[in-house]
């Protein structure tokens, strides 16, 4: 059986127990399950080449020992085992405190998990599926690695959850004009499922890994953190299935939570790529972390402010940000004008309403910056639809060669041999800050269409009410002599 089919059947087996209700809950229920497998083969391999390794795992609970045998626990005894011993055990893993101790990664995964099945008789059939499963063989995890990332993108569906995932071809984009190399170090602030992370790793493996140090200093210079429970496991889950050795570096945390002075030199990064969450607001008192001219409860302007302090002298960030970031006023005009003093915002990419759809259908845009000389210039780009296509939706999603027409108009690093188009313009910062740093700026080369003379407009409206008046008292005649027969 393929990979595909083997989780297409995981999933219906899942459907039809009780306690799983909705796509949340069926790929969180996946994940913790997943993960244990994972873990269990990558420990088995770190035995062989590593006599002195030991799980961070009770053998208990390992998956060879109470998951791998077919006829194994099933019904109650198997739902008893789960609930009652296994997860109160490895939510209080005892740490060493030791640098690489993966008991700790273990820990945050579970802190917030639940197992949601009511059946174990079910319970068992998923658990025999996902056995069947080698996450050491390449090819396999490759492949499921894939179909993951199609998991995760249930998430647009899955009601709120939908914040939690960035399309790919976004991600990738972002990733791709960022271009980030081995040894860099590379932070999302609120990760999600790890999207920005895969994209990241693929990027370098592809272009720049060439020897095993290669290889040891990019899994070394990755940060993330993530809020909340069911993403960071997947996310971290997401960074297994990537050969990721140790994913401890994915914190369960709140990385806005922290005193924004108390992030010093030691914290800062060479890039950030980051879609912070929008048209939230932070809990009471997290404002208060921040110096008084940035409070706010909005908490992509937190995240702006903070990235712009942690990113080192020539360091790069690519971040999404709603269209309520460029216009706004008050302290998002203070925001701004501290990203142009700060940074060299040198490019937006405006992207259509309907990119994120279905989870959110708010203008957004690609902020593109470098730390360490002020802004000059901003280039705009407007990313259009694809010809005879109205808008992008679920079965026709935004795809990376979508972006090609923005690739191939970017220019060399230094980016000044970008010119003018119908789709690109240029603003200079004098201008935008006599605009008082409102960076919404449309596009300079279109049209607005005529709709006619307001009066002519207002005359026709009246005409065609008192059309639709005359149709209405007509049908009422119709109707009552029809009645009255």
């Amino acid at each position: 059986m393929s990979v595909r089919s083997l989780v297409k059947s995981i999933q219906d087996i899942m459907w039809k127990d009780a306690g799983v209700d909705g796509d949340a809950q069926r790929i969180s229920q996946l994940c913790w399950m997943f993960f244990l497998k994972i873990i269990d083969d990558q420990d088995q391999t770190l035995e062989l080449l590593d006599p002195a390794y030991r799980s961070p795992i009770p053998k208990k609970f390992q998956w060879r020992t109470w998951a791998a045998n077919p006829e194994g626990i099933t019904g109650d005894t198997l739902l008893a085992f789960v609930n009652d011993e296994m997860f109160p055990t490895l939510k209080d893993l005892t740490l060493t405190g030791l640098p690489g101790d993966r008991a700790h990664m273990v820990r945050g995964v579970f802190a917030d998990a639940y197992n949601y099945m009511k059946s174990g008789q079910l319970m068992r059939q998923v658990v025999n599926k996902i056995t069947g499963i080698d996450f050491n063989v390449l090819a396999d995890r490759q492949h499921f690695g894939d179909i993951y990332e199609q998991i995760l993108n249930d998430l647009q569906s899955a009601g709120n959850a939908g914040e939690f995932y960035t399309p790919r071809a976004v991600t990738a984009f972002m990733v791709d004009r960022i271009d980030p190399k081995p040894g860099e170090v590379i932070f999302d602030p609120s990760c999600g499922t790890g999207g920005f992370l895969t994209c990241s790793i693929r990027h370098m493996r592809d272009r720049y890994v060439k020897r095993t140090e290669d290889e040891q200093a990019l899994q070394s210079s990755l940060r993330a953190v993530e809020k909340k429970q069911l993403p960071h496991m997947l996310c971290v889950t997401n960074m297994l299935l990537h050969g990721i050795e140790d994913p401890g570096f994915v914190r369960h945390d709140n990385t806005l939570a922290r005193a924004y002075t108390s992030y010093g030199k030691a914290d800062r990064v060479n890039i950030v790529l980051t879609n912070p969450p929008f048209g939230g607001r932070e809990e009471d008192g997290i404002e208060s972390n921040f110096p008084a001219h940035f409070r706010t409860r909005e908490t992509a302007d937190l995240f702006l402010a903070l990235i712009i302090r942690l990113l080192k002298p020539g360091g790069r960030a690519a971040v999404v940000l709603p269209d309520g970031t460029l216009f706004g006023e008050g302290i998002k005009t203070r925001l701004k004008e501290h990203l142009m003093e700060e940074c060299n915002l040198h490019t937006i990419v405006r992207l259509p309403n309907s990119v994120f759809k279905p989870y959110a259908s708010i203008g957004t845009n690609l902020l593109f910056f470098e730390k360490g000389s002020p802004t000059r210039d901003v280039w705009f780009y407007e990313h259009r639809v694809p010809e005879g296509q109205k808008a992008y939706s679920m079965t026709r999603p935004i795809r990376l060669e979508h972006f090609q027409g923005c690739i191939d108009w970017w220019g060399g690093p230094t980016r000044t041999d970008r010119e003018e188009t119908e789709v690109a313009w240029k603003v200079s910062a004098d201008d935008i800050k006599a605009r008082g740093y409102n960076l919404d700026i449309k596009n300079p080369h279109v049209v607005a269409d005529d709709h006619g003379d307001p009066e002519d407009l207002l005359a026709d409206l009246t005409a065609a009410e008192a059309e639709t008046a005359d149709l209405r008292d007509q049908l009422k005649a119709i109707l009552a002599e029809a009645l009255a027969r």
